[in-house]
């Protein structure tokens, strides 16, 4: 069994949060470069555009780790207003390198019985 036999199975964090401060500045702080690299630094993206946006909405960021095997993961940032007047930061963080897909191979001997067709 190596590494990633271990790690093949999906795995998900989600965390929801409620914070006091208005929907406008959250999204600046997950969507604005500058801002972003004081809690997620650019070394821990794989790419430093965003996967997809909807502003003011949704944010997608690419992660890879650091050190071996070095997977990649997508970040997901929703943004909603809460009941307070506050900000709901919803946190997905989803493992799914290309690497940790199975696909179904057929076996060389399946020993499944010929069956062939009288003509």
């Amino acid at each position: 069994m190596n590494e990633l036999d271990i790690l093949e199975r999906k795995s998900n964090i989600e965390l929801e949060y409620d914070l006091n401060e208005p929907p406008q500045k959250v999204w600046r702080a997950v969507s604005t470069p500058e801002l972003r690299e004081n809690w997620l630094p650019s070394k821990a993206l794989a790419d430093r555009d965003a996967i997809s946006v909807t502003p003011g909405e949704e944010v997608r960021y690419r992660l890879r780790d650091d050190e071996p095997p070095f997977l990649e993961s997508t970040v997901t940032f929703k943004i909603a207003p809460n009941a307070n007047g506050g900000t709901s930061l919803r946190i997905i963080h989803e493992l799914d390198d290309v690497r940790l897909r199975r696909t179904a191979k057929a076996a060389a001997n399946n020993n499944g019985v010929s069956v062939m067709r009288a003509a």
